[in-house]
C-alpha cells in the first residue's frame, strides 16, 4: 500500500472523492463551501399552489436549443439542469449535477464530476454519457442550435474519463470556458438519442429538474409541475425556492388581450412593458383597495437594448449611409413623449450599463433629422422620381419590408412610416405570428424587424457581432454584422479574466457598432414594471438580485392567509393594507441580512 501511494505521488495524480485528479489542477468547490440555505429565499415559503403567468406568444418550440427565446430558456431551465450552478448573490459557481469539478493551471481543461446521486425522473442516473451526448447534439451541423454552437465550439469533443466522470478541453483559453463547459442543460441520451432532435419540440418525458411539463393546450397555455422526488430536494440552498406546485403559461398574441385577462383575475403576475397601460390603466378599485399591487423594483439586472435590426445581408441595407438615415429618421423623442409618457431613456448604446455618471457613454445621441437624412439618402445614389415622389435607385424604388409580430408596434411604426413617406420612402409592414416571425429570422428572410435584447451581467459580444456568426442561422448576429477591428477586439477579450479590462473593450465595441448602424436603436428602462394580485408570499426585495420578473416563479409562493385575505376584500370591497410602489433591493436585502444578524 505504501509503495503504491509513492508511486501515485511520483507519477504526479491523486486520488479524489470522484475520480483522478492530475497535478496541476485545481479543485472545486474550495474546501470552505458549504451547502447553505439562499440568502434571498424565505424560511416562511410553503409549497403548494398555482402561478398564472401572462407568458406572450406560443413560440414555435419548448426546446430551447432550437428557439432562443427568453420563455422557452425558463422553461427549459425549469426541467433540465446544468452541470454548475451559480450563487444568486455573488455569483461564484456552485455544485449541480456536477458535484466537483477541477481546472488546469493553463485554463484550458475542466473536469467534471457528476453528483451520484443525480437522477432522471425515470429514474436512471444521469452519467457522463448524458453530457456528451448533449454536446454533440448542440455542435451537429445539421441542428438548428446555431445560437449555443458558439460556446460549444470552443471546445475539443469532451473525452469520457469514466460513467460519471467528463472532461472538456479548451481550444484557447477563455475567460467564458468554464461557465461554457458547466452552464449548458444537460438532455436524457436514452431518451432522445433516436429522435431527429430539429423536431423534439413540444415533448419531454424524462426530465433532471425541479418541474416536469404538464399539460400543453396548444395556443392557449402550458405548465409545469413540480416535482415530488426531485433528486436534490434536500440540498439547503434549495429549500424556500420552487414552490409553486403548477406554474401556468398562457399564451396571448397581443399583451392588451393578457392584460384584460389579468384585470378579471385569470392571470396573476403581469410584467407591464407598455407605458400605456402603466400610465393610464392601472387606477380604479382593484388597484385603489391594493386589490393588485403596482410596484417599481430596482434591483442590479443587466439592461439590454432594443431597436429596429437591418439585414444588412442585401441591398439597400447594405449601406450604411442608409443605415443611418433610416436612424435619423425615427423621431424618437416624438414616440416616446406622445406614445410612452417620457418613461424611457433614449439608447446611445448596446451595453447600457457599462456606464454610469462617473463614466459617461460617449457614443452621440442620433436625432431625428430628415434634411441630414435626405443628405445621406442622396450620397447614397437614391433620387427621387418626379412622378411618384419615391426615392429610386438603379431602377429600383426605396420599399422597406419590416416583419412585425406583434399589434403593439402599429403606432410606432405608423409614425415612422409618415416620415420615411416624407423622404421618398414606402414602408411595408408583414404582419406574422411568433412562429413565423423566428423562421423568417432563422433563414434571415427580412429586411427590418423589431428586436429586443437581454443581456448577461458579464458582456460576451462574441454570438453578436463576430463577422463568424453572420453566416449562421438561427443564432444572434441576426443584422450580418461584420467588422474587422471588432473581431480583433472580440479576440483580444477572450483571454482576459478581469471583468473591469474586459468592459473596457466592450466599450470600445460599443463605439465602433455604434457607428455602422446595424439597428436604428430605441429606448429601455432601468427597473421592472410589475403587477400582481394581492395573493402572495415573497422575499422583501420581490426580485432576486439579477432577476426579472421570471424570479417571481421560483422564490413567490402562495400563501393561504393573503388568498383568504383577498377574497373577503372582494366580497366586502374593502381594502388591503399597501405595499411599497417601489422597492429597492439592495436596501431591503441590507434590512433582511442586519435581521439574519440580529
Amino acid at each position: 500500500m505504501l509503495n503504491m501511494l509513492k508511486l501515485i505521488m511520483l507519477i504526479g495524480i491523486v486520488i479524489f472523492s470522484y475520480g483522478i485528479v492530475m497535478a496541476g489542477e485545481t479543485v472545486y468547490p474550495p474546501k470552505e463551501w458549504k451547502d447553505e440555505p439562499n440568502p434571498l429565499a424565505s424560511p416562511f415559503a410553503v409549497i403548494g399552489g398555482e402561478l398564472s403567468i401572462f407568458a406572450g406568444q406560443e413560440p414555435k418550440s419548448f426546446n430551447y436549443y432550437l428557439d432562443n427565446n427568453s420563455f422557452s430558456a425558463e422553461l427549459f431551465g425549469g426541467m433540465y439542469e446544468t452541470l454548475l450552478n451559480t450563487n444568486p448573490i455573488t455569483l461564484e459557481y456552485e455544485p449541480g449535477l456536477a458535484s466537483q469539478w477541477t481546472i488546469s493551471d493553463d485554463k484550458k481543461v475542466f473536469t467534471f464530476f457528476i453528483d451520484k446521486r443525480a437522477k432522471w425522473s425515470d429514474g436512471k442516473p444521469i452519467t457522463a454519457e448524458d453530457v456528451l451526448w448533449t454536446y454533440q447534439v448542440i455542435v451537429n451541423p445539421k441542428n438548428m442550435t446555431g445560437a449555443h454552437k458558439v460556446s460549444m465550439e470552443r471546445f475539443q469533443p469532451p473525452v469520457i474519463i469514466d460513467p460519471y466522470t467528463i472532461r472538456f478541453t479548451a481550444k484557447e483559453v477563455h475567460w467564458v470556458n468554464l461557465g461554457a463547459a458547466g452552464g449548458f442543460q444537460i438532455l436524457p441520451k436514452h431518451v432522445f438519442e433516436s429522435l431527429d432532435f430539429n423536431k423534439i419540440n413540444f415533448e419531454f418525458p424524462v426530465v433532471s429538474g425541479r418541474y416536469q411539463l404538464g399539460e400543453f393546450k396548444e395556443g392557449l397555455y402550458v405548465t409545469l409541475e413540480r416535482r415530488k422526488e426531485w433528486w436534490d430536494q434536500a440540498s439547503k440552498r434549495w429549500q424556500g425556492t420552487g414552490n409553486f406546485q403548477t406554474l401556468k403559461f398562457k399564451f396571448f398574441a397581443e399583451s392588451e388581450n393578457a392584460y384584460e385577462a389579468f384585470k378579471k383575475g385569470m392571470i396573476d403576475l403581469f410584467p407591464v412593458y407598455m407605458s400605456r397601460i402603466w400610465v393610464n390603466e392601472t387606477s380604479g378599485e382593484k388597484f385603489d383597495m391594493n386589490w393588485i399591487v403596482k410596484q417599481r423594483i430596482y434591483n442590479s439586472k443587466p439592461v439590454g437594448f432594443q431597436g429596429f435590426a437591418m439585414n444588412m445581408r442585401g441591398f439597400p441595407l447594405d449601406d450604411i449611409l442608409v443605415r443611418q438615415a433610416l436612424a435619423h429618421l425615427l423621431d424618437r423623442e416624438k414616440m416616446n413623449k406622445t406614445l410612452m409618457y417620457s418613461q424611457y431613456f433614449l439608447h446611445r448604446s448596446f451595453f447600457e450599463d457599462l456606464y454610469d455618471k462617473s463614466h459617461p457613454c460617449s457614443n452621440p445621441v442620433i436625432d431625428f433629422n430628415k434634411d441630414r437624412a435626405r443628405d445621406l439618402l442622396k450620397q447614397a445614389g437614391w433620387k427621387a422620381n418626379p412622378q411618384t415622389g419615391f426615392l429610386e435607385k438603379n431602377g429600383k424604388i426605396f420599399s422597406l419590408k419590416f416583419l412585425s409580430r406583434d399589434a403593439s408596434t402599429d403606432k410606432f411604426l405608423a409614425i415612422y412610416g409618415e416620415d420615411l413617406k416624407d423622404v421618398g420612402i414606402q414602408l411595408v409592414v408583414d404582419k406574422k405570428d411568433w412562429a413565423a416571425w423566428a423562421k423568417d429570422m432563422d433563414e434571415f428572410n427580412y429586411q427590418m424587424t423589431w428586436a429586443a435584447w437581454g443581456s448577461g451581467i458579464f458582456k460576451d459580444p462574441e454570438s453578436m457581432w463576430s463577422s463568424a456568426e453572420a453566416i449562421r442561422k438561427g443564432g444572434n448576429n441576426i443584422t450580418g454584422f461584420k467588422h474587422t477591428e471588432v473581431d480583433k477586439l472580440i479576440e483580444k477579450q477572450r483571454s482576459i479574466f478581469d471583468v473591469s479590462a474586459r468592459n473596457e473593450i466592450c466599450k470600445h465595441i460599443d463605439q465602433i457598432i455604434y457607428q455602422e448602424f446595424p439597428y436604428v436603436l430605441l429606448w429601455n428602462i432601468n427597473y421592472t414594471r410589475l403587477l400582481y394580485w394581492n395573493k402572495f408570499g415573497m422575499p422583501d426585495t420581490v426580485l432576486s438580485k439579477y432577476g426579472d420578473e421570471s424570479s417571481c416563479y421560483w422564490y413567490w409562493w402562495l400563501d393561504e392567509d393573503s388568498v383568504a385575505d383577498l377574497n373577503d376584500a372582494l366580497k366586502q370591497k374593502r381594502p388591503l393594507p399597501q405595499k411599497p410602489s417601489v422597492v429597492n433591493f439592495d436596501e431591503q436585502f441590507k434590512g433582511n441580512a442586519q435581521r439574519s444578524r440580529e
